[in-house]
Order: C-alpha cells, then sequence, then structure tokens
C-alpha cells in the first residue's frame, strides 16, 4: 500500500483478512502473560513464546501486582455487607422522621410523577461516600507544589455540610498532585514568563481557533509540541478530557470497532461511546486478550453481515493512573503492525514523567513514534498547566482542525497558559540553555524508585510498575479509606484516598504522586508517616516481607529483557 496510516485512519479503508487463521492462545489474567510467567518448567513452545515477547523489549520491564489476601478480601466485603445494611436501616429512619434528611426529593404533590431522583442509585452516595465525604475537595490556598497550605473545615452534620473555621494548615507535605516535574510554582522562569505573556496578550481570546482566536501563540506550541513529540504535526486543546471525548467521535464511527483497554480513563470511555463504533474491551495490560479479539475481529468481521469493520482502533494508556502500570506498548505496536489496526496512545499522565528525554512512553521504549497513529496527552500534569494535544501525521492534524468538535466550539487556550506550556517544554528539551530540566526528570526517576523501594521493605502491598511516578498503596476495607486520610492529615501529610466505584469493590487505596519537587527529606516525613498510620490500621499486607521473598499469591517478574 502507497497511503499512509494517517491518511487510511481518515478515510476509513476497510480492512482486508489476514492469513493468521489460528486460534488464539490463553485469554488468561495477566498472571499468565509472557512476561509475568511464575516460576515453574516451560515447554518448548511457551520458550519460544517468551522469547519472542522478550525480544521487543530493551530494558528491564518490571512490575508488581500481588493478589489480596483471602482473609482481608472476606473482610472487605464484610465491611461493604455491614454499611450496606445500616444504610438501608438508616433509610428507613428517614423516611419515618427519626432521623434528618439532607436529599433533593420530590416535593410531595409530584409523587405521582416521572422521579427526578432516584433514592437507590443515590444509596452508594448518602449511606457510605457520606461518611469519608471529608477525605475529598479540600479547599487549598496556596500554590499545590511540594507543600501546600489547607483551609481547616469542620462540618456539624456528618459530611453533609461543611464549615470554614479560619484557620490554615500549613506546610502540608503534598503527596496527591499530578506535579510531577514540579512546574506548579509561583516562581521561576515559568510563572515569569506567564505573567508577561498575561501583560501582552491578555487572559482570554474569547473566541474559537476558526474564528478570530488563533494566536500566534497557539502555532508556535503547537510546532514546539510536534518537534517534542517527533512527529510531523499537532494540535492543542484547551481540556484534557475533551481531547479525548471530543476527538475519538472525529476518528471513527459506525462500522469501526474499538477495542479498549478495561481500566482506560472516563475519557476514552465516553469518546468511544460518542463515536457510535462498536467496542470491545481486552483485560488490562493482557496481550493475549488483546490479540484474541484482534483475531476475532478479522476473522469474523461485522456482527450479522460479516464484512470487514473499516477500521480497528486500538485505545490505550501509558501511564494508568489508578492501578500505575505501564502499558505494554512494543508487544501493543507488535499486534497493531501485525493484524492492521491503528493505535490511540494517551500519554496524559507519561509525557513528561517518563523516558530519559521526557518524551513519555515511547522515549521510555525507545520506539519510533510513527509508530503510533495518534499520540495524545495533556498539559495539565508535568507541565503545571491545562489542556491537551493531538500528534501524529499532518494529513490527521489537518483533518481534525475541520472535523474535531474541540476545535470547532471551544474556545482557544488561554495565552498564559500556552507560555507556561512553552516554556516547561523547552526546559525539559534542554533549550532554555539550562541542565533544569534533565536534573529534574533524573530527580523524579531517583525518588520513584525510593519512595517505592521504601513502601515495599515496610510490607505494604503496592500496584504498579518499578518506574512509574504513581504508586497505589492497598487499603481494601472501606472503613480505613476515611482512616487513612485522616491520620495522614493529621501528620501534615496530603493525599489521595480512592475507593468503590472508582476501583473493584475490594480494592480500594491510597494514590501517591511522587514529584520531582519532593526532597529526600519530605520523603522521609512522609515515609515515616505512612508506616506509623500503616501500623495503626494494620495495613501491612505484603507476604513478601513477612517471608523474606516473594509469597506464592505474588507474581514472579523477569529480572532483565535482552535484544
Amino acid at each position: 500500500m502507497t497511503q499512509n496510516s494517517a491518511s487510511k485512519l481518515i478515510n476509513g479503508d476497510a480492512l482486508h483478512r489476514t492469513k493468521q487463521d489460528k486460534k488464539a492462545g490463553g485469554n488468561g489474567f495477566v498472571k499468565n502473560h509472557c512476561l509475568f510467567q511464575q516460576k515453574r518448567h516451560r515447554r518448548p513452545a511457551e520458550k519460544s513464546h517468551h522469547a519472542s515477547c522478550t525480544s521487543l523489549y530493551k530494558k528491564p520491564f518490571v512490575e508488581s501486582f500481588e493478589e489480596t489476601p483471602l482473609l482481608v478480601a472476606v473482610l472487605t466485603y464484610m465491611g461493604y455487607g455491614i454499611l450496606t445494611i445500616f444504610g438501608y436501616l438508616r433509610d428507613f429512619l428517614r423516611d419515618w422522621k427519626f432521623e434528618k434528611c439532607h436529599l433533593a426529593r420530590e416535593r410531595e404533590e409530584q409523587k405521582d410523577f416521572v422521579p427526578l431522583y432516584q433514592d437507590f442509585e443515590n444509596f452508594y452516595t448518602r449511606n457510605l461516600y457520606m461518611r469519608i465525604r471529608d477525605n475529598w475537595n479540600r479547599p487549598i490556598c496556596s500554590v499545590p507544589g511540594a507543600k501546600m497550605d489547607l483551609l481547616e473545615r469542620v462540618t456539624p452534620d456528618y459530611n453533609w455540610t461543611f464549615e470554614h473555621t479560619g484557620n490554615v494548615l500549613k506546610d502540608v507535605i503534598n503527596m496527591g498532585s499530578y506535579n510531577y516535574l514540579g512546574f506548579a510554582e509561583n516562581t521561576g522562569t515559568c510563572a515569569d514568563a506567564a505573567s508577561e505573556c498575561t501583560v501582552k496578550y491578555g487572559v482570554g481570546v474569547s473566541s474559537t481557533r476558526q474564528e478570530i482566536g488563533n494566536l500566534d501563540k497557539h502555532e508556535e506550541l503547537e510546532i514546539l509540541v510536534a518537534r517534542f513529540l517527533g512527529v510531523e504535526s499537532s494540535m492543542a486543546f484547551g481540556m484534557g478530557f475533551a481531547t479525548n471525548s471530543m476527538n475519538i467521535p472525529a476518528l471513527t464511527g459506525k462500522g469501526c470497532l474499538i477495542l479498549s483497554d478495561e481500566l482506560n480513563h472516563a475519557s476514552l470511555v465516553l469518546g468511544a461511546r460518542l463515536s457510535g463504533s462498536t467496542i470491545r474491551v481486552f483485560k488490562h495490560n493482557n496481550m493475549q486478550s488483546l490479540e484474541k479479539l484482534l483475531r476475532d475481529a478479522i476473522v469474523h468481521g461485522q456482527p450479522r453481515t460479516h464484512r470487514p469493520w473499516k477500521k480497528i482502533l486500538i485505545l490505550v494508556e501509558g501511564i494508568y493512573s489508578m492501578e500505575g502500570s505501564i502499558v505494554r506498548l512494543p508487544e501493543v505496536i507488535a499486534l497493531k503492525k501485525k493484524y492492521k489496526a491503528y493505535l490511540y496512545l494517551d500519554e496524559a499522565h507519561s509525557i513528561g514523567a517518563l523516558g530519559p528525554r521526557g518524551r513519555g512512553v515511547v522515549d521510555y521504549f525507545g520506539l519510533d513514534p510513527s509508530d503510533v497513529d495518534i499520540m495524545m496527552g495533556t498539559f495539565t500534569k508535568s507541565f503545571g498547566a491545562a489542556g491537551g494535544y493531538i500528534g501524529g501525521k499532518k494529513e490527521l492534524i489537518d483533518y481534525l482542525r475541520l472535523h474535531s468538535h474541540s476545535t470547532v466550539y471551544a474556545t482557544s487556550m488561554s495565552p498564559p497558559i500556552i507560555q507556561q506550556i512553552i516554556t516547561s517544554m523547552k526546559c525539559i528539551m534542554g533549550e532554555d540553555g539550562s541542565t533544569l530540566g534533565q536534573e529534574r526528570l533524573c530527580q523524579l526517576s531517583e525518588n520513584t524508585t525510593y519512595f517505592r523501594r521504601r513502601l515495599h521493605e515496610m510490607g505494604f502491598i503496592i500496584y504498579g510498575n518499578n518506574d512509574s511516578p504513581v504508586v497505589p498503596l492497598m487499603l481494601y476495607m472501606p472503613a480505613k479509606i476515611g482512616a487513612f486520610g485522616r491520620e495522614m492529615l493529621k501528620r501534615n501529610i496530603g493525599t489521595v484516598v480512592v475507593g468503590f466505584p472508582a476501583t473493584p469493590i475490594i480494592e480500594s487505596r491510597a494514590r501517591f504522586c511522587v514529584s520531582a519537587a519532593h526532597t529526600r527529606e519530605m520523603l522521609d516525613k512522609a515515609l515515616n508517616a505512612i508506616s506509623e498510620v500503616g501500623d495503626l490500621l494494620q495495613l501491612k499486607y505484603s507476604r513478601k516481607n513477612r517471608h523474606g521473598n516473594e509469597g506464592s499469591d505474588s507474581f514472579s517478574f523477569l529480572e532483565s529483557h535482552q535484544d
């Protein structure tokens, strides 16, 4: 074929059936994946399959997903069961006016109308979430850098409403913001450049890019982003979420197939649903599951008609923000080439945070950016700004300029935000005449390795890749979600705790985000507080620490991958 991948993606050329009609291998959990093989003797066929996978990697790829201890899982289910029973009891008391009801409800004269508020749908929110609501939406009154100031608040009605006391919690160590490279700051080169840009251009543009909202700064940013990514062209958007949700529908539609990782972000899920394409989900980072779906799609075609799919688009993320895992990009690209599919890579958390040059997961694996058809990312994390981008072939970007809802209807990016991105990106690239960007990349890598290693040594179960700055620490039980967040704040550590439905019901966790702005003293203080709270709440579940080696329920990983 002479047509390049970008134009094929736009025009929707039909995918031809492949001769690879062999039955797919076992579609098991990640634990059975070739790079997650447990220590056992392999038959010759397994050895060849294992070798074919490892040959794609140029560096060690180590991830940890220790299984939930059985007793902990049982107690977690019991905890949710008890909370549910008491929730129904409290709803009964509210109905009979024994307990004050703070919920929005229909008026008595509207009882025969279609209900606006579904009591059962809000059951979890009013009876479980409200108990620990004080752990979220805490008001910050400073720059969310390595340290931050929080407004103190109290609740007179068990978290239904909050009142500010007027006191400020000073110098709280920030372990929750996505400030990977420490560019979220109000002093320094980036802040000065953004301030000067505000004086010259103002704060807002008050128009779309297609009308009179296209500044020279927008074009300068897009040229720089394309150079940074190593692609032909790029396009910037004012909102990271809309970059996914509004651009995927412009790329696929009816008659197209989207293969999505089961742990993809809500913006990717929404974009796939809005596109009208058929969606099939593969197990997280499981290449056997992905390949089976690809084979089935090509062999069987569309439902009923069995016509070939117009396009097959694979949706993956660079770093998965709840798991801390890194996409197995070399294998995804190999499958994409083998089955003539297209690849959409969301680098929201990985751009700037991974790779020797900070170019994201493509740079991390040493791959060719042209092998990824659509490169998406956000400026909200490593660059300390806002918005998102899409990079790829020039034909692709030209098409999106005309057909993307984010371009046609959305207001242009704010000039000082653009300048913040330009200045921080040039710093990472070393084009500012300093080594600050490279120093921050190295510092982030060192901090990530140190923080993860210490948590492992303490006996906590943590998820994800050893090089991922997103560090989930497993809490499991619902009562420990709120307790952990409150106890950490008492020790002047700001954390993010996450539970169902954002995670599986038995996998509640605290999620730490390591930053280059964290000093060793800050990390040690946070680690000491985590260890103290871990002992208090009995959170040190890891069997590795207990037995001095990896237990039977944890994965064994390859020590190295050589070409």
